[in-house]
């Protein structure tokens, strides 16, 4: 036998077997994989419960769900998958989609190029940016990376082909109608369907593949919490244990791969909010901390504008406006900033506000400007500047002094959540709001601008000398910034 003929030999005896597939084919503990071992223990279960299926010739199709948390090795897992299946399987129907067009392109797909790379039978394939295919059958023997649009719902469909294999990456982003296209593939004994991802959403097609769903009966589930596995920064996840705690929303999804609660979207407590607007605030407690302004202008016919001012840990001034102008809203801000001397003036430039800002700037004023959609300066935990703001005034609000105002109490309890992509804080957009039957939350959209970037203190005094002559006039936690 020629050493061609070997490793042929060598794949037949995987067909059933993606496991030991896997251990196969793979270079473990030497050059690229030195101190990996093999799969981690949820990547073989899950393996090894593909090829029980395959073995005991069931003649329904596989579905297999797995909910994890951040940073297991389900990418790593999806493009092992893909290699077995090409690899024993003469012409399969090969289709993989992720949440995003680019989840798809740099995350799961480049994935598949590392581990085609590595495989023992790497010169049977060619890798493109949207194609894997077996170089002596490249029309009829390949793996598609398919971005999907409800517009082009077809490319799920089903075909005659025997061998189908459908991975779903991140799979709760995916609009429940490609769900309903990509079930007519799943016709034949051996067709398989893998659906991976971080539970991001309590409703819709990959939720009801678990314990609950109405498609339940008919998926294979799995949990796996990034505690667990060996390639996770356990540094990282105690980290967000400690700034969010271990029964917060965050850490189910982002850790634990557990649904978030239905119905407890809400970012802001009722109970945190009634806390600060009934503190005492001791006269001059932040006097030497910076003042700054912010200003939500309105966009809507029933919106409002909203000044705020704030110290430290207290709002000293909030002022709200129905149906005012550009220029008279510059006018009383103006009027503000000679009363406060703030150290820093943050306005939303979204929509009409850049003619605010473009006045203000007019008449000498330095302000900044604040783009809600633009990145934040912590990547990891929020979509945007909009969501860092929120969660840095969330944040603030444990030890805060608010004004008693039912509508900035609606305003900061109203708004919800979710995660993107990347499993990062996205807050709710104002028109999502109002179809709720809520008003812009531009009370708290205004107070939240005045966590749009850090701002250093000008006085001289320090913070601590301030501490020290009001100790004896609150709880310790009164007295921080």
């Amino acid at each position: 036998m020629t050493t061609e003929d070997k490793l042929i030999a060598l794949t037949s005896k995987y067909v059933r077997d993606p496991l030991g597939f896997i251990k196969t084919f793979f270079p473990w503990n030497s050059g690229l994989l030195k101190g990996e071992a093999g799969p981690e223990d949820w990547q073989a279960e899950i393996l090894k419960e593909v090829g029980l299926h395959l073995l005991h010739g069931h003649k329904a199709p596989l579905y297999y769900a797995i909910a994890s948390g951040h940073d297991v090795g389900k990418t790593a897992l999806v493009a092992w998958v893909i290699l077995w299946f090409l690899s024993t399987r003469p012409h399969p129907q090969t289709v993989v989609t992720a949440n995003t067009k680019t989840q798809l392109e740099t995350k799961t797909w480049r994935e598949l190029a590392k581990w085609h790379n590595l495989a023992l039978n790497k010169h049977w394939f060619e890798w493109t940016a949207s194609k894997f295919y077996f170089r002596k059958n490249p029309e009829t023997w390949f793996a598609s990376a398919i971005p999907w649009t409800k517009e082009r719902s077809e490319a799920f469909a089903g075909t005659h082909e025997k061998y189908v294999l459908m991975i779903f990456d991140e799979a709760s982003a995916i609009d429940d109608e490609i769900w309903k296209v990509a079930s007519g593939a799943m016709l034949e004994p051996g067709a398989i369907w893998l659906a991976f991802g971080n539970p991001t959403r309590s409703l819709g097609r990959f939720r009801d593949c678990f314990p609950g769903g109405k498609f339940a009966h008919r998926w294979k589930h799995m949990r796996v919490d990034s505690r667990e596995v060996r390639r996770s920064n356990k540094e990282q996840i105690q980290e967000w244990i400690e700034d969010y705690g271990e029964d917060s929303d965050f850490i189910r999804v982002r850790v634990k791969g557990i649904f978030p609660r239905a119905g407890s979207t809400q970012f802001i407590n009722e109970d945190v909010v009634n806390q600060a607007m009934n503190a005492h605030l001791v006269p001059g407690l932040y006097d030497y901390a910076p003042v700054v302004l912010g200003v939500d202008v309105a966009r809507f016919g029933d919106d409002k504008s909203v000044i705020v001012v704030r110290q430290g840990k207290a709002v000293k001034k909030m002022r709200k406006f129905y149906q005012v102008d550009t220029m008279k809203l510059v006018g009383h801000i103006t009027e503000d900033v000679r009363e406060f001397n703030p150290a820093a003036v943050f306005v939303d430039v979204v929509g009409v506000g850049s003619g605010v800002v473009d006045r203000l700037r007019q008449l000498g004023y330095d302000v900044i400007e604040v783009n809600g959609a633009s990145k934040p300066l912590n990547e990891v935990l929020y979509h945007n500047l909009r969501a860092e703001m929120w969660g840095n005034m969330r944040d603030w609000l444990k030890e805060a002094y608010l004004p008693k105002d039912d509508e900035l109490k609606a305003d900061l309890c109203g708004i919800e959540y979710g995660f993107d992509d990347k499993n990062r804080f996205q807050m709710e957009k104002k028109e999502d709001m109002k179809s709720r039957g809520l008003a812009s939350p531009d009370m708290a959209d205004a107070l939240a601008l005045t966590f749009a970037f850090p701002v250093a203190a000008s006085a001289k005094k320090k913070a601590e000398d301030y501490r020290k002559m009001y100790v004896d006039y609150g709880p310790p936690s009164a007295m921080s910034v």
